[in-house]
């Protein structure tokens, strides 16, 4: 469970740290230590849920004594003005946590809900939506965790775990086949090795390579369809640059495997919630 992992519970620390600092102000001013109330969740608009052992963390964090009621979890389409769960508590606790635990919702829902969309668009064929490495530095494992709960498929975690030779790379190496050759030679054989190309000659240079998979880059979908039949299945093919939510369902139709979408997580909006009290 994403809860559970080192990395999450880092992060979720140096949130509240850069919050709360020494203290809030004016819930320490107004509000009675020893009260206990309840808070309920509020969806203001339909979304797909995702981040709440995230948002229940940072209650669990500010006191043991919080206790989340759940409606709907991770995955969950929730309608419009649903409750999706209920805090009992501290109501200090459940003041101080309330704005980090939220924008943790927030964020992880919106992109959640916007990977939904494009899944759905791209309808029954075969070809699988794909994140990118563009996620906010330090929260990969949260942004990544979403698209994967919004039905979505993760690239590679980082520079660690996949070669992707891109632009840049085959400029270094001098040419497509060049750099081929040495990522192969020079990593391990279990690793799969991926390659970008720009047009169709890249497409026949990368297939001579016997390269694993190519990443077609900013390639209309005729251009793809073609790609598609030129490489007839010796190298899976993934399409990314440009794709969106009006143009995801014509590529999906080209044959391609995968569709890599960097929106997915730079530029999906915060979905809208809302922690009303409701009882102090």
């Amino acid at each position: 469970m994403i809860e559970n992992e080192p990395a999450v519970k880092r992060i979720v620390q140096l949130a509240i740290e850069e919050d709360l600092g020494s203290g809030d102000l004016t819930t320490d001013a107004i509000v009675n230590p020893r009260a206990n109330g309840k808070a309920t969740l509020v969806a203001r608009e339909a979304l797909v849920l995702a981040g709440l052992p995230i948002f229940e963390m940072v209650f669990f964090a500010m006191s043991p004594e919080i206790k989340p009621e759940e409606y709907y979890g991770d995955g969950d389409f929730v309608p419009a003005g649903k409750n999706v769960c209920v805090l009992k508590g501290p109501l200090s606790s459940i003041l101080k946590g309330e704005r980090t635990a939220l924008n943790f919702l927030q964020r992880m829902s919106g992109i959640a809900t916007l990977t939904r969309q494009y899944v759905e668009r791209a309808g029954p064929s075969k070809v699988k939506v794909l994140d990118t490495r563009k996620t906010v530095p330090g929260l990969r494992v949260l942004d990544k965790y979403a698209v994967r709960i919004g039905g979505g498929f993760n690239h590679r975690f980082g520079l660690f775990d996949g070669v992707l030779i891109k632009d840049n790379h085959i400029a270094a190496a001098g040419s497509i086949t060049q750099a081929v050759e040495l990522a192969k030679k020079n990593t391990p054989h279990t690793v799969r090795v991926e390659v970008e190309v720009e047009d169709l000659d890249g497409v026949v240079e990368a297939v001579k390579t016997g390269v694993d998979t190519i990443l077609l880059d900013n390639m209309q979908a005729g251009e793809v369809r073609k790609a598609v039949e030129l490489v007839k299945g010796r190298a899976v093919l993934e399409a990314s640059g440009g794709i969106n939510l009006d143009t995801i369902e014509d590529m999906a139709k080209t044959g391609v495997d995968f569709v890599s979408i960097g929106a997915l997580t730079h530029s999906a909006r915060a979905a809208d919630f809302s922690l009303e009290i409701i009882s102090g």
